[in-house]
């Protein structure tokens, strides 16, 4: 007999995983989630999305009143850093949200289990806790359990000198040198935090170009911006190995001479944490890159059994894991769920922003699809010369015969914001003409989304 029984039971308690339990007990359904460990909200809100921004905000915060406030009349001087203060203050913004989820899940009656949960048959479920096992019985099952920082073959970790995102949260003093190997997200976004912190950053990445997936043409600007204000980036070299010796790290390159830092930060991506979750004793297989097969309902080859988030085909991406975790919910109680792929934006927290919604330009040239490109520079809005930053431009992709929207992808101040509007006007299906003919307030950021609109037929008024 099972020890315990639910509707809906979920494996893991990240965005995606969290929010489909909050969406499922609004529904009706009796809910329970499980989670390893004791902090809920998963990667994003304890090791992840939520404390490098704090990171970030902090940091961009110190590097601006140390050298970006003259041009505004503002002389400052004796700028100190309080590291134990700014960590301090990440963990307090985890801790509130950490906090607000549990509070979540006792607002909507929703049963919580700590403990690592292992597929024992359709429908049932062990949870193993230091103080024994549950068995839970559950008429549907959704496992969201997330992904983990992917290993690089060579690359000795230490937990402390050489290590990943989660040791790059918390370095205990600034790194004279920090090697980050990945030029992606999160390569850039810490190795921001700690360059203005004062550490001489080198970006190793084994492509020809950073921020893979971006359009190209707006990588290549982040690339100029970011090497201005600092950043050493080697492109097309392959880490081989890395290791501790004495007190300095040694990351080696092949083909070159090694590199020698204080610190190593390997982000290299992510892969789907599904190990030791009982997949084979159901008979669900994974693919190549360990992620868990669905259906267009989110169900594995198992009735009952679904999935969504970092396991499953996709972009790693929190948001996307949430709109997965609803519309799955929703399709099991109402039949309908929905979530537009093509509408699910990406944004890289550095300074300035990069977010991108749709597709790129090389993938529209790829699949043969005529379209149409409009730019528009943030330097030519009055907005942000006010703010002074001008640095970047907005680009807009539209199809060449029906003007629909394709993609958008800014560069930018507060582009991560702006991506905003762009995700509900290809949500809706809009036209260029649907957001070039739409009123945006003056002076602001989003009217560079305007005139990008207008750049397409050849008509921006201000460039």
């Amino acid at each position: 007999m099972p020890d315990a029984k639910h509707d809906l039971l979920v494996i893991g308690a990240g965005p995606g995983g969290y929010v489909a339990a909050i969406r499922a007990a609004q529904l009706g359904l009796d809910t329970a989630c499980v989670e390893k460990v004791r902090e809920l909200g998963g990667t994003c809100l304890r090791i992840g999305c939520i404390p490098s921004k704090a990171l970030l905000e902090s940091s961009e915060q110190y590097a601006h009143a140390q050298s970006g406030l003259g041009v505004h009349g503002v002389a400052v001087s004796g700028v100190a850093l309080d590291l134990e203060k700014m960590l301090a203050r990440k963990d307090r913004v985890v801790k509130t949200l950490t906090g607000g989820v549990a509070a979540l899940f006792h607002k909507n009656k929703i049963t919580r289990y700590r403990g690592h949960a292992r597929l024992q048959a359709p429908g049932r479920v062990v949870i193993d806790a230091a103080g024994g096992s549950t068995a839970v019985e559950a008429e549907r099952i959704v496992i969201a359990t997330g992904s983990e920082t992917a290993a690089l073959p060579g690359v000795e970790f230490d937990g402390d000198r050489i290590g990943t995102s989660t040791e790059a949260l918390a370095y205990p003093a600034v790194p004279e040198r920090l090697i980050v190997i990945g030029a992606g997200y999160i390569g850039l976004e810490m190795g921001s935090v700690w360059r203005r912190l004062g550490a001489r950053v080198t970006v190793l990445e084994y492509l020809d170009r950073i921020l893979p997936g971006m359009d190209r043409e707006i990588a290549a600007e982040a690339q100029k911006l970011f090497t201005k204000q600092g950043f050493r980036f080697r492109l097309g070299c392959r880490v081989t190995g890395a290791r501790v010796e004495g007190d300095r790290c040694i990351v080696a390159i092949d083909g070159e001479e090694p590199l020698s830092a204080d610190r190593v930060l390997v982000a290299v991506g992510r892969r789907p944490n599904t190990a030791g979750l009982g997949l084979e004793a159901l008979g669900i297989a994974t693919d190549a890159q360990g992620r868990i097969p669905v259906d267009d309902r989110y169900q594995t080859s198992v009735p009952g059994v679904f999935a969504i988030g970092d396991v499953i085909v996709g972009p790693m991406l929190a948001h996307k894991a949430e709109e997965e975790g609803i519309a799955c919910v929703e399709r099991i109680v109402t039949g309908y769920g929905h979530v537009n792929y093509d509408a699910i934006p990406g944004v890289c927290y550095t300074h300035p922003e990069v977010a991108a919604v749709g597709k790129t330009e090389e993938q529209l040239a790829a699949a043969g699809i005529a379209f149409r490109k409009g730019k528009f520079p943030f330097r030519a809005n009055g907005r942000a010369r006010s703010l002074g930053a001008v640095d970047g431009f907005v680009k807009m992709l539209a199809d060449a015969e029906t003007d629909r929207l394709l993609g958008v992808h800014v560069i930018g101040p507060r582009a991560g914001d702006l991506i905003a509007e762009a995700a509900v006007a290809i949500e809706f299906g809009a036209s260029a003409e649907d957001v070039a003919r739409s009123s945006h307030a003056h002076p602001t950021l989003a009217e560079t989304l305007k005139e990008t609109a207008l750049d397409l037929d050849g008509r921006a008024i201000h460039f």
